[in-house]
């Protein structure tokens, strides 16, 4: 971790730990958030994940080590700069019976920091910002499961924010609300946020993040760009071929592992087998190749690789 990169991070923690009498919750992590990224903050339910973003925000005191935010100690001045910082951790407390607008403008009152002069055009420039500017007026208990969550967001975005903070943004929301808050996570970086997203849904940080941290049972096991981590991981070639038997007899005397034969192709684990010997290798034992691919391997794939256990992709 160099100099630079500490000086810029938005989140930096160092050896972060947090015990609940004699159980230890989160287990000495060093978390890093590139400035510009959606990080991906993953891990099953009860990983440390919610425990760790309740440090980050200052709701609960860790037990050891340290947290950055933006360059400074949350220790030592955590009024200033949890002002760049907005959150959603399990969502505000809104009134059924006011409309988005209203519950937005109760919310910003309460906040010392804001401005009532400009009140009404902030929550309005929020509430655009979610694509919840014409229904503003309507009830919240009208509002579907993934309006809802919007407006949660809306509330982080009442005043300027550098950094973003969601804690399962997704959860309990049907497909039509999931899509609407992963589009709306992407266009807030877009504009130049840093978004940190905690989940356990893999498939979801899958499509919207740039990097990603792998928590298992309180301990960060792995953080890298997507890209990155997927390079790390095992990874498996695919044969397209009508004569699956005979491709996996080369596949095998080539050294390649894990051979799985199913009608009209055939994978297997590269290990550490050169790619570029096994089509020759194949064309030479007269085997038709219909289609040859390196598979890109899943998020699910990488947490396998790092811990060693399969994961509930469905939550």
């Amino acid at each position: 971790m160099t100099s630079a990169i500490a000086d810029s991070a938005p989140v930096l923690t160092s050896g972060l730990t947090k015990r609940f009498r004699r159980q230890i919750a989160v287990d000495r992590i060093d978390l890093e958030v590139p400035d510009g990224a959606v990080y991906g903050f993953l891990g099953p339910n009860g990983s440390g994940k919610t425990t760790t973003i309740r440090m980050l925000l200052g709701l609960i005191s860790p037990t050891a080590g340290e947290i950055s935010l933006f360059g400074s100690s949350l220790r030592a001045g955590a009024p200033a700069v949890l002002r760049r910082v907005g959150s959603l951790v399990e969502g505000p407390a809104f009134h059924p019976y006011l409309s988005g607008r209203a519950n937005l403008a109760r919310l910003d009152a309460a906040d010392r920091y804001s401005n009532p002069r400009d009140s009404r055009s902030r929550i309005d420039s929020a509430l655009d910002r979610v694509g919840l500017l014409a229904a503003a007026e309507k009830r919240y208990r009208a509002y579907s499961l993934g309006m809802r969550q919007r407006l949660a967001i809306a509330n982080a975005l009442l005043m300027p924010r550098d950094l973003l903070v969601l804690d399962e943004p997704t959860n309990g929301l049907d497909p039509q609300g999931t899509r609407e808050v992963r589009h709306l996570i992407t266009e807030l970086a877009r504009a130049g946020a840093t978004v940190l997203v905690s989940s356990h849904l893999l498939a979801e940080v899958e499509q919207i993040c740039s990097h990603v941290g792998v928590m298992y049972e309180g301990r960060l096991v792995a953080q890298a760009p997507l890209s990155e981590l997927r390079s790390s991981t095992v990874q498996t070639v695919r044969v397209d071929t009508d004569r699956s038997e005979e491709a996996a007899q080369v596949l095998a005397e080539l050294g390649l592992s894990d051979i799985a034969i199913s009608p009209g192709y055939v994978t297997a684990t590269l290990g550490e087998v050169a790619v570029e010997k096994i089509m020759p290798n194949l064309v030479n034992a007269d085997v038709p190749v219909l289609g040859f691919a390196v598979l890109q391997p899943s998020l699910e794939d990488v947490f396998v690789f790092l811990t060693g256990e399969g994961f509930d992709v469905s939550g």
